[in-house]
């Protein structure tokens, strides 16, 4: 038996593999420690006014987005006045936490100025920072708004001086050109508790807009106004109508204006009117009426350079100042020969002035002098003052008889198209004629020449009569202000280059007529003026200019233009006679003179006839034909009658011809009849014819044969009237051969009835 084999002993170490894994649990337990202590954040304390919306780890502290802490405790401070928010804030903004570092809570804020906060509806209300490096602190008080911007951001920061704040608030808009450009940080009361400062930032790509001479302006709300010309609406954008905004703009003449001074406060203007009108002004004014101050404007040439700030009434309130801020480009042309006046309406007889300041209100006009010193104090003109007589274009000068309803400043036209206007008035040194001083635009200068003409379109002319009536105005313009037309009949006439003397006439007829001059005469003048027409065949062929008494007072003399058919009518042999209406029983005429009242007519001379130049008026209108045109013969009687000229010759109670004149004989022992036939009734007329007079009604009474009453016909009894018969024979008669007019006809006269052809 084999004995067994003793082992064989061997000394191991002291290490064991087991112990591999505590150490390795040891060692991964202690980079957990010196992690969680490394990476472990810092506690501070915020102080809330209210707790509402905040939760325990759950609500965050943020700042441009990121989470940098979180709030890990919450409770009610000590004074029960507000809450105590425990924060962990992380590690690596532990530098931040300085005494100037703000906290705030951010929740949703919706307001007219736009939403705020949107993002919490989702995630939930949390604590935003604004970090500040410095000395570490752990206890902060958070705002109770959001604080404004941070003067550390990129672009310009600057103050602007306001009297009020108006609608402005903490981040109302910056606007340039409508384009926002920045926003308002803050504002507070100034330290002379007068004025309002506000905080602007205007972002650095923008920044280079704002200059030393750059103006702001409040751009809230909607700035309107409105004239006869029209309205005016401004607003800078919707959000500056809701909740405010400022706008600025460099003014065009300060384009070269240097960088501004950020610590220098800029002025808050009003409205865009104030920002560009900035040169002070004062003016002694006479009367206040209509005056606003902030509201009346000063116009040049109907556009607005300058505002009336303030007036100052004095102590005794008898002398008014105003304080008027023009516009700073008028700079150089307030010198001491400027002039101010006041525009108010005025309403009378003569016309509208200033009617544009119905709507507007009174406001002031100003003329720049060409010439003198700087000015800033004025003394107001009581009236306008006449137009600039060195104005470029044509000055004239027109003599009237009266002035009329002209004004400085009426129009003048030439077919009714504005060319000038009137610039002064005054009388002739004679004190017999008024001297008005007229200007014509260059462009319309070459209009007027040597023929021109001018007269007075002021008002309304009014022609009338049972046709109808004709009302006459140059232009609604002319009828209430006055005005003055002129025509140029000969474009080919000599120029006019310099200042020359026109006669003004009151009116385009007396302006513009030609023709013949004639002088007519007659006993009276009842209702003829100068005026009265002259007509031919009903249309009017000239008109009396004047009406007045011959030396000897016996006669009245009519000047009478004749503008149509000239040439025939001034000759030997023409006449003339009044028209005048006519009312009867058997006739009724010329009704249209009862309105327009009496006219003269003219029946031309023959053409081989000379010219002649003065006439007599017939005292009625000849009624009888040319000789050529018809049988004159000639009839005696006894007595006249009630014959006249123009009562006519009947045949079997036709009319036939016309009574031409009734006359004595060459003895005085008979009344010679002149009548004349008409061609076509010649014939009638023989050797034996027989004539009897007419006129009236017959009557023959007798005891056996009872009472017998003849007349001719109604108007035979009314006007008279001469009756022939002719017998069955052929002898002829003669031109002016003489007949006996009867006083009555032979029964068997009535019995003739010869067949006779008539002639064409």
């Amino acid at each position: 038996m084999t004995e067994p084999a003793l082992p064989e002993l061997r000394k191991t170490g002291n290490w064991s593999a087991i112990w591999v894994l505590p150490l390795l649990a040891l060692a991964i337990g202690l980079w957990l420690l010196w992690r969680a202590f490394s990476e472990a954040g810092v506690e501070i304390r915020v102080h809330f006014a209210d707790g509402e919306g905040i939760q325990t780890n759950k609500t965050q502290v943020m700042h441009k987005g990121i989470a940098v802490g979180r709030v890990v405790d919450l409770h009610v401070s000590q004074d029960l006045q507000g809450v105590e928010a425990i924060v962990e804030i992380n590690r690596e903004a532990k530098d931040y936490l300085s005494g100037d570092t703000r906290f705030w809570l951010v929740k949703p804020r919706v307001s007219l100025a736009g939403v705020t906060g949107l993002e919490t509806l989702v995630s939930g209300i949390y604590i935003a920072i604004d970090p500040v490096k410095g000395e570490a602190v752990d206890e902060f008080t958070a705002l109770s708004e959001p604080p404004p911007l941070s003067d550390r951001l990129p672009g310009l920061h600057f103050t602007l001086k306001a009297e009020r704040l108006g609608s402005l608030e903490q981040g109302s808009p910056v606007y340039y050109r409508q384009i926002q450009v920045g926003q308002v940080k803050s504002y507070r009361l100034g330290e002379d508790q007068r004025t309002v400062e506000l905080q602007i930032y205007v972002e650095e790509p923008y920044a280079h807009l704002v200059r030393k001479h750059t103006r702001f302006w409040n751009a809230s709300g909607i700035s309107f106004s409105g004239g006869l010309s029209g309205f005016k609406l401004r607003t800078e954008s919707l959000v500056s109508l809701a909740t405010g905004g400022i706008a600025f703009a460099t003014p065009e003449h300060r384009q070269d204006s240097p960088p501004t001074d950020p610590a220098l406060p800029f002025r808050l203007y009003d409205d865009y009117e104030s920002a560009e009108a900035g040169l002070k002004v004062t003016l002694q004014l006479q009367d206040v009426a209509g005056l606003q101050p902030g509201r009346t404007a000063v116009l040049y040439n109907g556009v607005q350079v300058g505002t009336l700030k303030k007036i100052d009434m004095g102590r005794d309130f008898a002398q008014p100042v105003a304080e008027l801020t023009m516009d700073p480009r008028t700079e150089e042309l307030l010198v001491d020969s400027s002039e101010f006046w006041m525009v108010k309406p005025s309403i009378s007889l003569a016309g509208i002035t200033g009617l544009d300041a119905l709507v507007q209100g009174n406001y002031l006009e100003v003329r720049f002098g060409k010439q003198g010193v700087p000015a800033r104090e004025f003394t107001i003109r009581a009236k306008a003052p006449p137009l600039n007589v060195d104005a470029p274009g044509l000055h004239l000068v027109l003599a009237a008889e009266r002035l009329g309803s002209l004004e400085v400043g009426s129009p003048l036209l030439y077919r009714q198209m504005r060319i000038g206007s009137v610039q002064s008035y005054q009388l002739s040194r004679d004190r017999q004629r008024v001297l008005i001083g007229v200007h014509v635009e260059p462009d319309y200068a070459g209009l007027v020449n040597e023929s021109t003409r001018f007269w007075n379109a002021s008002g309304i002319r009014l022609k009338g009569g049972l046709s109808g009536v004709e009302v006459q105005s140059e232009s609604l313009q002319t009828l209430m202000l006055g005005g003055i037309a002129l025509d140029t009949p000969d474009p080919q006439a000599a120029p006019v280059t310099r200042v020359k003397r026109f006669r003004l006439f009151d009116d385009e007829a007396r302006a513009l007529a030609r023709g013949h001059l004639l002088e007519l005469s007659l006993p009276r003048a009842d209702g003829i003026d100068a005026g009265t027409p002259l007509r031919y065949r009903g249309l009017q062929v000239g008109a009396v200019e004047q009406v007045r008494l011959a030396d000897d007072l016996q006669q009245v003399l009519l000047t009478l233009r004749v503008t149509e058919a000239g040439e025939r009518i001034a000759r030997a042999g023409s006449r003339f006679w009044v028209v005048r209406p006519e009312l009867g029983l058997a006739r009724t005429a010329n009704l249209d003179t009862l309105v327009s009242g009496p006219y003269l007519e003219v029946a031309p001379g023959p053409r081989s006839a000379a010219l002649q130049s003065r006439f007599e008026v017939l005292a009625a209108a000849p009624q009888a034909l040319p000789a050529e045109s018809g049988l004159p013969l000639v009839l005696s009687t006894p007595r006249r009658g009630s014959l006249k000229p123009g009562v006519a010759v009947t045949y079997r109670e036709m009319p036939v011809g016309k009574v031409t004149r009734v006359e004595l004989g060459p003895n005085a022992d008979r009344v010679l009849v002149h009548i004349l036939i008409e061609p076509r009734h010649a014939a009638l007329v023989r050797g034996g014819s027989r004539f009897w007079n007419a006129s009236g009604i017959g009557v023959e009474v007798g005891l056996l044969k009872g009472a017998q009453i003849r007349t001719e016909s109604l108007e035979a009894i009314l006007e008279g009237g001469i009756a022939f018969a002719t017998p069955d024979e052929v002898r002829p008669v003669q031109p002016g051969q003489t007949f006996a007019l009867f006083d009555a006809p032979q029964p068997e006269w009535l019995q003739w009835a010869p067949k006779i052809p008539l002639g064409r």
